[in-house]
């Protein structure tokens, strides 16, 4: 797919993220919007999957270890046709299915129920060993955030996929620098984020735009062609991405906007779909 035809997918991501948040009045607009690009990439351009079969064996599997961050996800899905755009709307609402931390039971192309920080990640190493056990050709993504990353469980998991050689493993960090109590570096730096996995025998790729597509498109073929270990994409992102007002801002980690912002919400991204429509 031509990079404009992503850059207005992930923009229409991105409209559909603030407008399910808007009507649930709670969600995580931030880290969605920060991972927007990431998740149209995936599911439009990198991974092997059918909405049509949403279950079939060979798929590529994805794991949203920074669970919280499900409007993003459940935006892509949406798009990609896994589920009615309009089911957006029904975010945590009392009998939706599309509640506040993505369930592989009952959404369509959720292949694992996550959200307790530090688990994700561990789902998808098992993935990824099962393929390789079972002789399988699927690859295995799974996106963190960089504050979820504080949490040793990541660590472990990173421990044994390094050690298991696992070149069927991407693991994504949603490097935006804020969580949800401020700048990660303040309430417990993860840094270098890049030589830690390192240590941990991975292959590691530092994008450093990662809301840019180009960069995007470099780091996952130079993923798919790395062999004998797990590559790690440590990509910098800009939180509350395409939103004027939450750009960069921790306050819009985890709260939803007022029918005024939502508004002037929309009309950023509005302003941002007509300037590619004219590229």
């Amino acid at each position: 797919m031509e990079k404009l035809e992503l850059q207005k997918i992930a923009n229409e991501v991105r409209k559909d993220i603030v407008t399910a948040v808007h009507a649930a009045k709670a969600g995580h607009p931030g880290g969605s919007l920060s991972a927007a690009d990431v998740f149209t990439y995936l599911y439009f351009e990198e991974m092997n999957i059918d909405p049509k079969d949403p279950k079939k064996a060979d798929r590529d599997r994805f794991v949203l270890s920074k669970g919280h961050t499900a409007p993003g996800y459940y935006s892509a899905l949406a798009e990609r046709g896994f589920f009615p755009k309009e089911d957006l709307k029904t975010l945590r609402h009392l009998g939706s299915y599309l509640q506040g931390h993505p369930d592989m039971k009952h959404i369509p192309g959720v292949d694992m129920s996550s959200g307790s920080l530090g688990q994700g990640i561990s789902a998808a190493v098992g993935m990824a060993l099962s393929a390789k056990l079972s002789n399988e050709s699927y690859r295995v993504y799974t996106l963190l955030g960089d504050g979820e990353i504080q949490e040793g469980q990541v660590w472990e998991a990173a421990m044994f996929a390094g050690h298991r050689k696992l070149d069927n493993l991407v693991v994504i960090v949603d490097n935006n620098g804020l969580q949800i109590d401020g700048k990660i570096d303040d309430v417990c730096s993860p840094y270098p984020i890049d030589k830690k996995f390192e240590a941990f025998n991975f292959h590691v790729i530092n994008v450093a735009d990662g809301n840019d597509m180009d960069q995007l498109k470099a780091a996952f073929d130079e993923a798919k062609a790395t062999k004998g270990m797990p590559t790690a994409i440590i990509m910098k992102t800009v939180k509350g991405k395409g939103v004027s007002f939450m750009e960069n801002q921790a306050g819009w980690h985890g709260k939803a906007p007022n029918d005024e912002q939502y508004a002037q919400a929309m009309a950023d991204l509005e302003k941002v779909g007509e300037a590619l429509c004219q590229k």
